[in-house]
């Protein structure tokens, strides 16, 4: 994953949150797309499992 960022999508980011907003209201957005971020690039990967592969790998009910 690319640690670079657009300043603006920085900027949008930040443009987005309320004007009460604190700094860890700010992490937690920063933290939310890196994860999805990481997930797209997963996906894209073919790095994947099945929601069923895991569900019987653990002996959840499908």
């Amino acid at each position: 994953m690319s640690n670079v960022i657009r300043k603006e999508d920085a900027h949008k980011l930040v443009d987005q949150l309320p004007a009460n907003a604190t700094w860890d209201d700010l992490m937690h957005e920063i933290y939310v797309r890196e994860a999805i971020e990481r997930g797209m690039e997963d996906s894209n990967a073919g790095r994947t499992k099945d929601v069923k592969e895991i569900r019987k790998k653990y002996g959840l009910p499908e």
